[in-house]
């Protein structure tokens, strides 16, 4: 560990630092969280590339008083390094360690908890309003600020003229000509210093009494926006929104981060700081390949290789990715949408062989929807591929654009159910409950990869709405069918015959039935019945109906919140068919899922093979007297 970083107990320990110094800690502490976050894995890229940014931003305002709102968590690793949690990254993401984003019960330096990027600018507006004798910025990443919530909140924040509000534009990939950037940033130190800060306050005090005609202060303030504008294009939207804009700088150069936020903080109204960063800056590896580099395994820093997973089977991911680069290769109709994660639901394979039917349409989800039912209007056949938690953002484009029209939209959710270490933010326990009433909907969710790849095809071949919520990480390794079918729909299956006990599994949860059936007929002698549901809605209800008949333990179970979920539509189900029979519901309790291993969420939530069956052990006597 580097002797400088060892004295930095705090922010307040940057502000006396010599700005020599500081660019010596940025570099220790790169080089700590490349080791630390090899060993952890986590979000990487984005915060090696927010180093200088971190650093400026806690020497120049008075943290924790003055309040940083950082935009997700993906660039807050060296926040949390700075603000008294350097001895925990090690745990970060685990089980009982630091969170992956900001969490406010985590640190009073963590102002505003942030896993959905985009807002920021939005809670700092708010913040702002609430305490406005306090210094307030937003820290926003570029590919951030695609997001419509970021332009209303700058819309709203200009109309208010805010003093001491700033925006940080932490920009990893706009290309900008050196000399021009060059321009614009001195034009930007010139009259945003305390010289001209002052000079313009008394300025507009003259005008105010009247010592100043109108038509020659306007002239003025248009030609300094003006030039601005002719300097750096991106002043002139800034500008038309009520900031000032300051930039483009470098945003790894303390000596230009540090007066431009010091001038910041003294303008008479909002700012927008535009910094130029590499992502992934002091690792060339992440430098080179930003998006693989963004959220890692843990690796071999030397070599730059990941270590291998223990499961050779292939993850639900690039099964969906190869089932929808096959059905659209067949039918020119089918499009691919994605907003901003075409790696991680695995459409960036498909960009690469069919670039004519793909869309990435930014951090943008309720764009992304409206936009795939606009295609549908005309004949297309749209693969919406957007993760669970992330389509909660879009739920109003759902219901009103795509349900109501009965559009043949199918919306493909990865990382449904429980996701492990991104935590409390990112669960996908909420979608069954948040679609499952609409009507024209459809809800899939396949036991293995090969009913997923089934179910794709399903998607696009249906005349209606579709979704399809399946799980993060890796299949069972089965076989895979070489022609892709769709499935008759709100069909289930019968996958274990067997007497007693009743399991109708939803999804994943399938296979850990399987296995709790087998320990109770290992351990009592009797062979639990198991049920594939396949469909949450329709529900196969005649199927449903007949085995509780014949059972007398009935169970359900998900890996979905118990409230809203599908548990409660069985029951619902058999209450309307007269079926007065108790159900035992396996699901997610009425909390937030704190971050972890799945299996140790698994475990948390009563959903291993071995709880499962050791629950319904405990009915085993009634059920035998009632037979």
């Amino acid at each position: 560990m580097g002797k400088l970083l060892d004295s930095i107990h705090s922010p307040l320990d940057l502000r006396t630092r010599s700005t020599e110094s500081l660019k010596e800690l940025c570099k220790e502490l790169r080089e700590e969280l490349i080791q630390s976050v090899s060993e952890s894995g986590g979000h990487f890229a984005s915060s090696l590339g927010a180093t200088e940014i971190t650093v400026a931003l806690h020497k120049v305002f008075d943290t924790p008083n003055d309040r940083i709102v950082w935009d997700t968590g993906h660039q807050g690793y060296i926040h949390k390094m700075l603000t008294g949690r350097r001895e925990q990254l090690p745990t970060i993401r685990k089980k009982d360690g630091i969170s992956g984003f900001l969490k406010r019960e985590e640190s009073e330096f963590d102002t505003f908890g942030a896993g959905h990027a985009g807002t920021s600018i939005s809670a700092a507006v708010g913040m702002k309003v609430a305490c406005p004798e306090k210094n307030v910025v937003a820290v926003i990443g570029d590919g951030s600020i695609t997001a419509g919530m970021a332009f209303e909140a700058l819309n709203h924040a200009g109309s208010l003229n805010l003093k001491g509000f700033v925006v940080v534009i932490n920009d990893n990939e706009m290309s900008i000509s050196e000399n021009v950037g060059a321009l614009s940033w001195a034009f930007s130190r010139a009259v945003t210093s305390k010289f001209s800060t002052e000079a313009r306050k008394r300025f507009k005090s003259l005008h105010q009494k009247g010592f100043v005609p109108e038509i020659i202060y306007k002239a003025i303030d248009r030609a300094e926006e003006a030039t601005q504008g002719f300097l750096a294009t991106p002043a002139m939207l800034f500008e038309a929104l009520g900031f000032r804009y300051i930039g483009p700088i470098d945003g790894h150069d303390l000596e230009d981060l540090i007066p431009a936020l010091e001038n910041a903080k003294n303008q008479d109204g909002p700012v927008v700081i535009h910094a130029v960063t590499v992502k992934g800056k002091g690792y060339d590896p992440a430098e080179e390949d930003p998006i693989t580099w963004h959220g890692v395994t843990p690796f071999n820093p030397e070599k730059a290789k990941f270590h291998q997973s223990s499961s050779g089977a292939p993850s639900y991911t690039s099964i969906f990715s190869k089932a929808a680069i096959a059905l659209a290769k067949n039918n020119k109709d089918v499009i691919a949408i994605t907003a901003a994660m075409p790696g991680g639901t695995g459409l960036d394979k498909f960009q690469k062989e069919l670039p004519d039917q793909f869309f990435d349409v930014g951090i943008c989800e309720q764009h992304a929807v409206t936009f795939a039912a606009g295609l549908a209007t005309e004949g297309k056949r749209p693969i919406c591929a957007i993760y669970s938690t992330f389509l909660q953002r879009g739920f109003d484009q759902v219901v009103h654009d795509v349900c109501v029209q009965n559009l043949p939209v199918c919306f493909a959710m990865d990382r449904s159910g429980l996701v492990g270490n991104d935590g409390e933010t990112h669960q996908g326990l909420f979608d069954v409950a948040f679609l499952k009433s609409l009507p024209n909907m459809v809800i899939m969710s396949p036991k293995d990869e090969n009913e997923l790849q089934a179910m794709v095809a399903t998607g696009v071949s249906h005349e209606g709405p579709t979704a399809i919520r399946y799980p993060r990480g890796s299949g069972l390794g089965v076989a895979l069918d070489s022609v892709l079918s769709p499935l008759d729909i709100g069909k289930g299956e019968i996958v274990v015959h067997g007497e007693e006990i009743l399991l109708i599994c939803l999804g994943p949860m399938v296979q850990n039935g399987i296995m709790a059936g087998s320990i109770i007929n290992k351990n009592y002698g009797v062979n639990p019945t198991v049920v594939n549901a396949r469909f949450v809605k329709p529900l196969d209800i005649q199927l449903i109906r007949d085995l509780a008949l014949k059972h007398n333990v009935i169970a359900t179970i998900e890996d979905h919140s118990l409230i809203g979920g599908f548990g409660g539509m069985v029951v619902e189900a058999l209450n309307d068919c007269g079926i007065s029979k108790n159900v035992i519901r396996f699901g997610v309790g009425d909390h937030f899922v704190p971050h972890a291993s799945q299996n140790e969420q698994y475990e948390a939530e009563g959903l291993l093979p071995s709880q499962i069956a050791k629950r319904l052990s405990m009915l085993l006597p009634l059920a035998a007297a009632a037979v």
